[in-house]
């Protein structure tokens, strides 16, 4: 069987523990991923230390180059790299493309590093004095990452950090961990020193061991709330630098005037596609009165049934299986518990079957309504194929269900009425917002970063947030007298004689 090691320059023992890695759409296990311990961690970093410096010491402008032309790379390894992260993952050839894409915008922005490192410069700010600062990079960094977006994350991460001259070591997700490698390959074949970008696999031995190192100065993660918040809490308490984004529960609001047409279309993007294995995705529409949710549910119908599901190389399929048999379980109990509590279960995706592939980890599309407040299934993240519809009796009714969430990631809210749209996203008490776009990922060169039980830490993901977050700034005052011996002509300008 296929052995998914570490990339480090290093030498790694003999694996003492693996964990499995499915094909979701067969259901079979293609691989094996080494998991590492605490020692494996030691010598990642020492390695990250031996190269770090002169890696910091390099002029931005040649560092932009190393970014450059990795971007030309993972541009021309496009397809091999879609189709390594859909064999893993689930998600279509297509969509994994869009997974690589988005990391590769904010590798973009990365490679303007020497304009946004520019510091700041104030001449005269006392007699003869000037005061300036600098951001200088912290050291190593560390990343943990999801298995939803196996490319995009790690390259929000290690892209920027890097750019401004830290070393990192990212530690992927074990359910899909061969993507993460092959960039980093990648990565060093576009000219970065070896052991500047360091891969290492583990599940909580490892997660334990970065946010304890004493030589990591900041960690990023991203995953599900309650452990975001264990990375938070645990990392801080060890004097680090902590940027913990968790789990979403997002709504999409649908006011009277909507374009019901657009929104079922955005809809079944939003809601289904990647199998709603994103932490964007939109799961719960909020129609504003019975008359919108009597119609939205009559178009949602058809729609949905319409949903092709394939395996992951299927060009025809709009989603393909989830990613593990635990999760296809857990999806499924959810519905389940939906129904329980008394929900109506429209279109039941429990028990899909997918003919010559009945092995895979699928899940039928689901459309759930009359769902309340009260219930779980509303209250938790599902994160997977499942639309919940609740129901809204006026503006205020919807505005209020988001803000009063646990989680604030993102919200979206479709109408044509400009003073609506203004006056939502003026008072909803989420992070992101789109205004008729249903997953309001902002562009890299704006940050990404949610609310409440979403993020924990102050600041960002990527774009002025992920540079601050990356770096420390030094600031210089400074006064030069002329060395007169008593100093009294201390601030008369030297004269060539």
């Amino acid at each position: 069987m296929r052995q998914i090691d570490h990339f480090m320059p290093t030498a790694s023992p003999a694996p003492a523990r693996t964990h499995k890695v499915w094909n979701p759409s067969t259901g079979e296990v293609q691989a094996e991923v080494v998991l590492g311990d605490a020692a494996l961690l030691d010598a990642a970093v020492a390695t990250a230390q031996s190269v770090q410096p002169a890696w910091a010491a390099t002029n931005p402008q040649k560092r932009a180059r190393v970014m450059f032309k990795f971007k030309e790379l993972v541009e021309t390894n496009m397809q091999s790299l879609a189709e390594m992260l859909s064999s893993e993952h689930g998600k279509t050839v297509d969509d994994a493309k869009g997974d690589v894409q988005r990391g590769l915008e904010v590798i973009e922005y990365a490679c303007g590093i020497p304009q946004v490192l520019k510091g700041e410069y104030t001449q005269g700010a006392g007699p003869g004095i000037d005061v300036y600062s600098v951001r200088q990079p912290l050291g190593i960094g560390a990343g943990i990452t999801p298995f939803n977006f196996p490319a995009m994350i790690p390259m929000w991460m290690f892209g920027m950090a890097i750019a401004v001259g830290n070393a990192f070591i990212l530690k992927p997700s074990e359910r899909d961990p061969s993507v993460p490698v092959r960039l980093a390959e990648l990565f060093i074949e576009a000219g970065a020193p070896e052991g500047l970008l360091q891969v290492i696999h583990g599940d909580k031995v490892m997660v334990d061991a970065i946010l304890d190192h004493p030589a990591i100065s900041a960690v990023s993660f991203v995953g599900s709330s309650d452990i975001a918040h264990y990375v938070y809490r645990r990392g801080a308490e060890n004097g680090k630098r902590i940027q913990a984004m968790g789990g979403a529960k997002n709504h999409g609001i649908v006011m009277p005037d909507a374009d019901l047409d657009q929104v079922v279309n955005d809809l079944a993007g939003a809601a289904f596609g990647s199998a709603g294995e994103r932490c964007m995705a939109l799961p719960v529409v909020v129609p504003v009165g019975e008359d919108t949710a009597n119609k939205l549910r009559e178009k949602l119908i058809p729609a949905i049934n319409a949903l092709r599901i394939g395996v992951s190389n299927d060009p025809d399929a709009h989603y393909g299986p989830v990613v593990t048999p635990e999760h296809k379980a857990r999806i499924e109990q959810w519905i389940t518990t939906a129904e329980e509590e008394g929900a109506e279960i429209v279109i039941d995706g429990r028990g899909f079957s997918l003919q010559g592939h009945e092995d895979g980890f699928f899940v039928g599309p689901t459309l759930i309504d009359q769902v309340t407040p009260t219930m779980a299934s509303y209250q938790e993240e599902i994160f997977g194929p499942v639309l919940q519809m609740v129901r809204a009796n006026d503006f205020e009714d919807a505005l209020r269900l988001p803000s009063e969430h646990q989680y604030g990631n993102g919200v979206a809210i479709f109408t044509r009425n400009g003073h609506a749209a203004r006056e939502f996203a003026s008072r909803v008490n989420v992070g992101m917002v789109g205004i008729n776009v249903p997953i309001p990922v902002p562009v890299a060169y704006h940050s990404f970063g949610g609310w409440k039980r979403s993020g924990f830490g102050d600041i960002d993901q990527y774009g002025t947030e992920g540079l601050a977050f990356w770096t420390k700034r030094k600031k210089v005052t400074q006064r030069w007298p002329d060395g007169g011996g008593d100093g009294s002509n201390a601030f008369v300008i030297p004269t060539m004689g």
